[in-house]
């Protein structure tokens, strides 16, 4: 991963998915965020977690709606999953 100030991008696999990943640095990230609408739907819960890669990550999730928040975290990538295809 390349150093850059800000990565945006969309996925579509099981639904929508846009990120944005801000000041990144090698494979570290200071900020990153996603939202989600999912072609399914899932019974509402809260993640809240820090460890293993990440300073602090929240993760919330109703019905078809996700929003994930990750502060000084590994910068995600989508390449190898990309690959797969």
């Amino acid at each position: 991963m390349k150093n850059s100030l800000i990565i945006c991008a969309h996925r579509y696999d099981f639904g929508h998915d846009w990120y944005a990943s801000i000041i990144n640095i090698k494979k570290w990230s200071l900020f990153q965020v996603s939202i989600s609408w999912s072609d399914y739907p899932s019974w509402p819960y809260l993640q809240i977690r820090s460890g293993t890669g990440d300073v602090l990550s929240i993760l919330f999730w109703a019905h078809k709606f996700g929003l994930d928040f990750t502060l000084i975290s590994r910068t995600w990538s989508w390449d190898r999953y990309d690959d797969l295809k």
